[in-house]
């Protein structure tokens, strides 16, 4: 069962200003550890930046409730599973959203796919519930 679906498309040159202009402060306010080295050790880092940050935008439709009612950027963050696929890792608020949309009885799953061909960089989220186990 589907609880929610999300969208995002971002320019990358965007990204890439901000990093330019705000540096460490834009980073740290808006991604986690995990995210930072992932991304800065990309050879197109302002890609690489840009696809998280669609898919944090992505992720924040698909719980309903954009950046608002206690989600924060850092509560989410794009993490791979050990078969390579990536995900969404959520924390806070974001979590608390999460358990609140996941009917009883059942477990959350958390599907993204990024993209980016330059200029542009976008994510998908798709939540859904599914029987415990079966994540």
């Amino acid at each position: 069962m589907i609880l929610g679906l999300g969208n995002d498309l971002i320019d990358i040159r965007r990204i890439e200003r901000t990093i330019e202009r705000y540096g460490e402060r834009f980073l740290d306010r808006i991604f986690t550890d995990v995210e930072r080295a992932k991304s800065d050790g990309r050879r197109l880092r302002a890609a690489s930046y840009a696809k998280r940050f669609a898919a944090k935008e992505a992720c924040a439709k698909a719980l309903g409730t954009g950046f608002s009612q206690g989600v924060f950027w850092r509560d989410m963050g794009v993490v791979n599973l050990p078969s390579g696929r990536p995900t969404m890792a959520l924390t806070g608020g974001a979590l608390r959203r999460l358990r609140a949309i996941t009917p009883p009885g059942l477990e959350a799953r958390i599907d993204l796919t990024i993209t980016d061909d330059f200029p542009l960089a976008q994510a998908i989220v798709i939540i859904s519930a599914v029987g415990r186990g079966r994540g």
